[in-house]
């Protein structure tokens, strides 16, 4: 059962979204809240797979109760996936870097929300690389380039091979494919690549690829 918290300042919003998730036999809404703090609170006492936050919320606003969460080791289960209406903006990358999986904008269709929520909930980033390049391209690029020191040095030539595919938006399944490798293995080479660079997730690992000059924006 994939555990969902849902943290909207609407709640015509939260109602509509709920409605659609309590529909699925895998999904439950297990709490909801109209601000950041309350996100919190719930959040530590229900331990959901999955938040879905607004980013603009009274109080205390997503990006940094995504902050909050992702800096919290009680809430290393919890995956953020922002809601916006705004589409790709500073807003979106500011949290993506604060620790956030992916984000959605409101007016998604049903059945996108739903692979949206299974998506998030087994691990993968909701970042399809027509959204990756946009986002890089508009803000990675022009900012300066982070040094990960160590981390970045500490990576086997399949490591970087498999972050750089990470980057690109490929699954586990298509990278395995690439690689010729098996799927465990590739999701090993995911996994301590995240614990070498540091990273929460893949949408994390997607940024500091970039970010660090791993990965260029606009390359193959």
């Amino acid at each position: 059962m994939i555990r969902v918290l849902l943290v909207d300042d609407q709640p015509l919003l939260r109602s509509g979204f709920r409605a659609l998730l309590d529909m699925e036999d895998d999904i439950e809404v297990v709490g909801e809240a109209a601000d950041g703090a309350a996100a919190l609170t719930l959040a530590r006492r229900h331990r959901p797979d999955i938040a879905l936050l607004d980013i603009q919320m009274p109080v205390m606003d997503g990006i940094e109760a995504t902050r909050r969460i992702a800096a919290d080791p009680a809430l290393t289960g919890v995956r953020v996936v922002i809601l916006t209406n705004y589409g790709l903006d500073e807003y979106v990358f500011d949290a993506l870097r604060a620790g956030a999986a992916g984000f959605l904008v409101k007016d998604i269709v049903p059945e996108d929300l739903l692979h949206a929520v299974r998506v998030a909930a087994r691990g993968d980033a909701l970042l399809a690389p027509s959204i990756t390049r946009r986002l890089i391209d508009r803000y990675v690029s022009a900012r300066p380039r982070v040094d990960l020191g160590p981390g970045l040095a500490g990576l086997t030539g399949r490591e970087r091979e498999t972050v750089a595919l990470v980057a690109r938006g490929l699954s586990t399944a298509e990278i395995a494919d690439r690689l010729v490798i098996s799927p465990l293995t590739a999701k090993t080479h995911i996994n301590r690549a995240m614990t070498k660079l540091h990273a929460r997730d893949r949408a994390q690992l997607v940024i500091l690829a970039y970010e660090s000059g791993l990965v260029a924006p606009g390359g193959g």
